[in-house]
């Protein structure tokens, strides 16, 4: 089965995006994902309320058309880009996930061609899981991470390059 990939745009992250993915209020259970309003995270210059952070970990994912969609991190760590994604919540649920993770893998891939790429993601969160088992990532490893609701299980999936994308 081939799926029609949908155009996305890496950007430099502005502080208009920074502002907007603030509001963004997810529903339960995926509220958790949610930040703090932005005048706070800018007064306390954590995440990309940190022009500096903004500019070096985190980037826009924007529509064919300039929307913002969502946004991807990408953490410094060395020999592995691993990822953090965020599709807007108006988006999600609309066939958009695989499209959106593999234009950010192939920012990824442009940045950091010899890096393996990895993301965290709950073991609970299947929505994504498909999304990313569809996209080229496997899961490698499980382990519990402490989060600001205390210690959740977390799945590591890595991208892997033969993956065929769309026989999951």
């Amino acid at each position: 089965m081939t799926m029609p990939l949908s155009e996305f745009m890496i950007s430099v992250m502005t502080a208009e995006h920074a502002r907007s993915i603030s509001a963004w209020n997810y529903p339960v259970p995926y509220d958790i994902y949610g930040w703090m309003p932005w005048d706070q995270m800018e007064a306390l210059g954590i995440e990309f309320g940190d022009p500096l952070i903004r500019e070096e970990q985190y980037v826009s994912v924007l529509n064919a058309q300039g929307e913002l969609c969502g946004f991807a991190q990408f953490f410094p760590l060395v020999g592995v880009t691993r990822l953090g994604i965020s599709l807007c919540p108006d988006l999600c649920g609309n066939g958009l996930g695989v499209s959106f993770v593999q234009s950010i893998v192939r920012e990824a891939i442009r940045r950091k061609p010899e890096d393996e790429i990895d993301l965290e993601v709950l073991t609970w969160n299947k929505r994504a899981i498909r999304v990313y088992h569809k996209a080229g990532f496997e899961i490698t490893d499980d382990y519990e991470r402490l989060t600001p609701d205390g210690l959740q299980p977390f799945h590591c999936m890595v991208y892997q390059l033969s993956v065929d994308r769309y026989d999951k």
